[in-house]
């Protein structure tokens, strides 16, 4: 009975709430991983390709698994997989000056020197660490990473409100796929000008959507989103990044790079035939799921791999700081998704508290890579039981607890009168979980619900300052910072439905601003 009564609270939830489901881009062709034959997706799974604005679904019944897992032959490896990754080096609990090291074969910077009048980052002292490393786990306490980050900078706009805009590949690709180096350049330019013109001051771009790279990576392949077809390493047609940074440097804009740490694909596209995730999947650093292919949680070397990416990026690229959205673990993962990982770690903890480990792991790694001069921060669902029992992520751990982040900017995408998960309580509800010094509270907002759709609510519908009334609300929170909006088009290409409703918003906005 009590699983019935929380499978329809789940249902009411989803109905209630809806997500921001976003159009897919141009069609693709359905495309073969090597060994797996076509990769077929549940519809559920691909529709959460557009990270950002989507809630988990239910948790399906456990009779009723909807995943793929791994052949039983393939042994997951823990001192490193096929693929040879450098093992991290015991250190100071300090935060780096910037990575934790140049990489030798990651590529050169092709981002601007100079900087411009962007909101740059206050030099005030991020918490100190406890004397004892904080983390249980061997994996997490053997490495510097793992030992929390202290006596850092932060890299907050100085005494200034974030005022963000997510950039998903989806609002990337029309830019991108297909285009030259010239046309993309020009289509950013515009815009970041859009941007810069109503009052907001930060980008989150979406760099990294699946396991691949709009930049010069030396680790993850050229993105499917310049060609339709994911490229070998390096044979990116241009740096969609370092295009970005300028145009958002000469416009005064801070910029972050958005990642997905785990995911690698979720849709029928090829993989490349360098793309790491493929020797991966052989021991067990990656895994399949419902059709999709994650890189491992639980493998030390998908970690460092993950690691890697990010060094690349803050060493090469004059970004503000390193950005993750909610996907951690797949939603819903059943226990055999890493059935062998977690057996093989043998740590006597449940599974779920075992998986909370892990990405608390990396997101401690994540921290100490991204050095002091730079910000990370992490966009969970507003729904924060989701984030904890769904996605395994603690995100109360991050705000209490020194080493993890910068900022959380919870995805609260409710209106006012949401009966479960109304705006205001859910904004008091992130805001009374910090209390570690020196994280901030940004408010993720549902800008794709403006003009009502997506079961968003008769609010969203017949208001045209939501955008205006919810960051007056926000600023009202002790910890607030700032806010972002989901997402790009569909402040400036939206559906024609809504157009005016958009417009309306928009100019609200600026009022407040």
């Amino acid at each position: 009975m009590k699983k019935a009564i929380s499978i329809l609270v789940a249902l009411s939830l989803l109905l209630s709430l809806g997500a921001c489901a976003a159009q897919k881009p141009a069609s693709r062709p359905q495309e073969v991983v090597s060994g797996g034959g076509i990769i077929e997706f549940s519809s559920s799974e691909s529709g959460r390709e557009p990270a950002v604005p989507e809630s988990p679904p239910a948790v399906p019944p456990e009779d009723t698994p909807s995943y793929a897992p791994i052949p039983s032959s393939s042994q997951p490896s823990y001192s490193g997989s096929s693929i040879s990754y450098p093992e991290s080096s015991s250190g100071t609990a300090q935060k780096p000056e910037s990575s934790s090291g140049s990489q030798s074969s990651a590529p050169e910077s092709k981002a601007p020197s100079s900087k411009s009048e962007a909101p740059r980052p206050e030099s005030s002292s991020r918490p100190e660490p406890s004397s004892q490393p904080e983390p249980s786990s061997a994996s997490e306490s053997s490495s510097p990473a793992g030992e929390g980050g202290g006596g850092a900078q932060s890299s907050r706009p100085s005494g200034e409100e974030v005022r963000a805009v997510w950039f998903s590949y989806l609002d990337l690709w029309p830019m991108i796929n297909g285009k030259s180096e010239s046309a993309f350049t020009k289509s950013i330019e515009a815009a970041f000008d859009n941007v810069k013109e109503i009052g907001l001051n930060t980008v989150f771009a979406q760099v990294r959507p699946f396991g691949d790279a709009l930049y010069d990576s030396a680790y993850f392949p050229a993105s499917y989103v310049y060609t339709g077809t994911e490229g070998e390493i390096g044979s990116q047609p241009y740096d969609a990044l370092a295009i970005m940074v300028k145009a958002a440097r000469s416009r005064g804009l801070r910029i972050e790079a958005w990642l997905n740490p785990y995911r690698v694909c979720t849709s029928n596209k090829a993989l490349a035939s360098d793309n790491p995730a493929r020797e991966m999947l052989e021991t067990g650093d990656a895994l399949r799921y419902n059709g999709g292919i994650y890189y491992n949680p639980g493998s030390p070397a998908a970690r460092e791999l993950i690691l890697d990416g990010v060094r690349e990026i803050v060493d090469n690229y004059d970004v503000d700081g390193i950005h993750f959205d909610d996907y951690f673990y797949p939603p819903n993962a059943t226990a055999d998704f890493d059935a062998e990982t977690y057996a093989a770690a043998d740590t006597g903890k449940g599974l779920a508290d075992w998986r909370r480990e892990q990405v608390d792991i990396l997101v401690r790694q994540v921290y100490q890579a991204v050095g002091r001069d730079k910000v990370f921060g992490i966009s969970p669902t507003g729904n924060n039981a989701n984030n904890y029992n769904v996605l395994f992520c603690n995100v109360e751990k991050w705000v209490t607890t020194p080493g993890y982040v910068d900022y959380i900017c919870p995805q609260i995408y409710y209106g006012f009168n949401n009966t479960i998960r109304p705006y205001k309580a859910t904004v008091q509800e992130f805001d009374d979980l910090i209390t570690q010094s020196g994280v901030a509270l940004y408010i993720g907002l549902a800008a794709c619900n403006i003009g009502g759709g997506q079961n968003s609510g008769a609010e969203w519908s017949g208001s045209t300052d939501m955008m205006a009334r919810q960051v007056d609300c926000a600023r009202d929170a002790a910890h607030y910072s700032g806010f972002a909006l989901y997402r790009y088009d569909s402040l400036w290409n939206p559906d024609g439905s809504v157009a005016s409703a958009v417009k309306k918003e928009i100019r609200n906005l600026r009022d407040i601003m």
